[in-house]
């Protein structure tokens, strides 16, 4: 567990929730691997805009909280495979609700709903 996370475990249950995947891209990545196993590329092409660095961050906190596994395969060149632990399968609802409530917001405030 992240030093971040345990600290925001002193705090309340939301804090811990936030601390986990509120980060930059945490919850698009989460949604993307709900669909199943992606390698590093795959993921980066998925989620759109995030750079290398950000989404190895992201990727390794995810990993760090429990809620991300990676597979290293040794051959060359390497590959490397993501995937959601239980825990990270778990989001599921939340995700999905947070997917609907998003699309239902932008048809009625930006006129069109984002694929």
């Amino acid at each position: 567990m992240r030093a971040a996370t345990e600290h925001a475990a002193s705090v309340c249950p939301v804090e811990v929730t936030v601390s986990i995947v509120g980060g930059s891209w945490k919850l698009t990545i989460v949604q993307k691997l709900l669909a199943g196993t992606r390698r590093f590329g795959e993921l980066r092409r998925d989620v759109g805009g995030v750079t290398d660095r950000v989404l190895t961050r992201q990727l390794r906190e995810l990993e760090s909280d429990g809620l991300v596994h990676r597979e290293v395969f040794a051959q060359v060149p390497p590959r490397v495979e993501y995937s959601l632990t239980a825990e990270g399968e778990s989001l599921r609802p939340l995700v999905e609700m947070m997917d609907e409530w998003g699309r239902q917001w932008t048809s009625e405030h930006v006129g069109g709903v984002p694929a």
